[in-house]
């Protein structure tokens, strides 16, 4: 099973190489990790430049992580698609848990975990086991860097800690008629409802994990 990482990032170059230097470390190492930088973050890519022949540089001019999702996207090759951040640094494990996940049923179309949120320095812990829902009236219960527990199927799934089959992916794509200042809100919801609908399975599984940075608002 071939795997591609697609990590999207606008002018954060220290995190930047956080990511990429925990995708470094994968026991199961990507097949290709594709970085998608806009134009003008000439730092971002110098980072990039500097990485081994399996990283690759994906320019776009489009402003919008959702462009930069979509260009990330059509570059790649990989049967299974993972996302993640900039801001993220995921555990030496991560693609090969989800890779035995995706092993285990066809019908499994996306596969996500835990984000560990660190703020300040301080981690943000706790437990939830309701995690990735969807009510019947619509409300969203999210908790997904708090979830402990087994493996469950779910409703959606974060963006930050997030894979979907290639072939799949590289069809839906993001709506780029989404809104937002920098970052499109709610395409996790978008791109996990199509996949429901299309009568697949979502796992969300804790010991699929990331650490996450989120710089402050």
């Amino acid at each position: 099973m071939r795997v591609s990482v697609v990590v999207p990032t606008y002018k954060r170059p220290e995190s930047l190489a956080r990511c990429l230097d925990a995708l470094d470390r994968q026991e199961r190492p990507a097949d290709e990790t594709i970085v998608v930088v806009r134009t003008e973050d000439t730092a971002s890519q110098e980072i990039v430049r500097t990485r081994s022949k399996r990283v690759r540089l994906v320019p776009v001019e489009r402003s919008g992580v959702v462009a930069a999702m979509n260009a990330g996207f059509d570059a790649s090759t990989g049967d299974v698609v993972a996302l993640t951040d900039d801001d993220s640094a995921p555990h030496t494990d991560w693609l090969r848990r989800i890779v035995a996940v995706y092993a285990s049923d066809s019908q499994i179309a996306a596969v996500g975990g835990r984000d560990w949120i660190y703020k300040q320095g301080q981690l943000k812990d706790g437990s939830k086991r309701a995690v990735g829902t969807i009510n019947w009236f619509g409300r969203v219960t999210g908790n997904h860097h708090l979830g402990v527990g087994p493996p469950r199927d779910v409703d959606v799934l974060k963006g930050v800690n997030l894979s979907v089959r290639g072939d799949l992916l590289r069809h839906i794509r993001f709506d780029e008629r989404l809104r937002g200042i920098g970052t499109e809100h709610h395409w996790e919801l978008a791109l996990c409802l199509t996949l429901r609908r299309l009568g697949f399975r979502i796992v969300y599984d804790p010991r699929i994990a990331v650490d996450h940075y989120p710089p402050p608002r």
